[in-house]
């Protein structure tokens, strides 16, 4: 059995979240539920010159960590795809 990682987001996502239709945050939200059984799942790729990651969710992207040796992963920004890379 594999163990399951925490999910932590930080205190900006509340904001992104708010501005998400009702709709396609549903399907993020278990989106990111999955995270915490597979952290990188197949269609995962690691943001370059960051220790960040991103998954799509339809026209969403959600851009998180993974810290492997304590189990967690933190969610740093949920947004649409032409805005998500403003960090």
């Amino acid at each position: 059995m594999t163990e399951s990682y925490k999910i932590f987001f930080k205190r900006s996502v509340q904001k992104d979240l708010a501005k998400l239709p009702r709709q396609e945050l549903q399907k993020i939200l278990l989106r990111v539920e999955a995270l915490a059984t597979c952290p990188r799942p197949p269609d995962v790729v690691k943001l370059s010159g960051h220790e960040l990651y991103r998954v799509r969710q339809g026209r969403y992207r959600i851009v998180y960590s993974i810290e492997d040796g304590i189990l967690q992963v933190w969610v740093i920004k949920i947004a649409h795809r032409k805005d998500v890379y403003r960090l």
